[in-house]
């Protein structure tokens, strides 16, 4: 069983760490709220979904939607569109200065429909999430498999409340000029997501 947690934890660290889409939502929302915990609506919107998308993996939809080739484009396709969407919001999108204070301040409910938009609307997310966590549950017995899983949702829900404290931090800085920077960084990764997914899977 300690074999099972640690390989869970590695697994979902590899696949959580890399700066996607999901990352620069959760942390840009560290970094826009004030006080901290009005940025929790995002970071447990996410962990949920990932928490969903793991026990879905591990209960076996991964060899459904892996072997559903219309499935897999249709959800490409919509994924591509969405991440476009979310490109241009993000990068129109201004900090928060002290003549409007709500300038860029998402709504809680904001926050969840987008965090709930990035994590189950993502193609990466979800074949990351199904196709290696999904297949890797698969070589362990029920006790070690459920070992697994646990560790791996952890992992997600660790991380993301990790990544909206560093952007509070960097929000604390009070710069405009970096939280500026940010979004229209965070903007050209997500377009630049959109093109990979859009070359690699339809050209």
């Amino acid at each position: 069983m300690f074999t099972a947690i640690i390989h869970g934890f590695v697994l979902a660290f590899g696949l959580i760490l890399p700066l996607g889409v999901q990352n620069v939502f959760i942390f840009n929302q560290g970094a826009q709220q004030k006080p901290f915990v009005k940025a929790l609506p995002a970071v447990v919107t996410a962990s949920l979904c990932d928490t969903m998308l793991i026990l879905l993996a591990v209960l076996g939809v991964s060899v459904v939607v892996l072997a559903n080739a219309v499935f897999k484009t249709v959800l490409l396709g919509a994924g591509i569109l969405f991440l476009i969407y979310m490109g241009f919001v993000i990068f129109k999108s201004k900090p928060a200065s002290q003549e409007d204070p709500a300038a860029a301040i998402y709504s809680p409910r904001k926050q969840i429909l987008f965090a709930a938009s990035v994590s189950l609307l993502n193609p990466h997310a979800i074949l990351d999430t199904i196709g290696v966590i999904g297949t890797s549950s698969i070589s362990y017995s029920v006790p070690d498999r459920w070992a697994f899983t646990a560790a791996c949702i952890l992992i997600s829900w660790l991380w993301f409340t990790g990544l909206a404290w560093a952007g509070k931090v960097t929000g604390e800085l009070k710069s405009a000029v970096i939280l500026v920077a940010i979004n229209k960084v965070s903007a050209l990764i997500i377009w630049g997501t959109a093109l990979f997914l859009f070359f690699n899977h339809f050209l």
